[in-house]
């Protein structure tokens, strides 16, 4: 009896510890180091996620163009290496900020 108590009070303090895992949309975007030109909130050298956010909230095709933009590059972004599922994951971050 006492065993399962403490096993839920285990269970309990690490379910709510506050640890967040990321998921791999996090993980290329540290790996990328988009923090370097890219904030939540904030402009810094490249506009925030969440004003990127806002400017394709009513683009259906956002998703696939971002894809693009960040599979090739540009004059203004650099080439993203990852995975088609990984950039996809970091643009469903992206698109999700507000």
């Amino acid at each position: 009896m006492k065993s399962t108590i403490a096993i839920a009070a285990a269970v309990a303090a690490l379910a709510l510890s506050g640890t967040a895992w990321a998921g791999p949309g996090e993980d290329l975007i540290a790996k990328e180091k988009c923090s370097k030109c890219h904030t939540a909130t904030t402009t810094k050298k490249g506009p925030s996620f969440a004003s990127v956010a806002t400017k394709y909230k009513a683009d259906a095709a956002a998703a696939g163009k971002l894809a693009d933009m960040l599979k090739t590059g540009t004059a203004d972004h650099e080439k993203v290496a990852g995975s088609d599922a990984d950039l996809k994951a970091a643009i469903a971050v992206v698109l999700a900020s507000k």
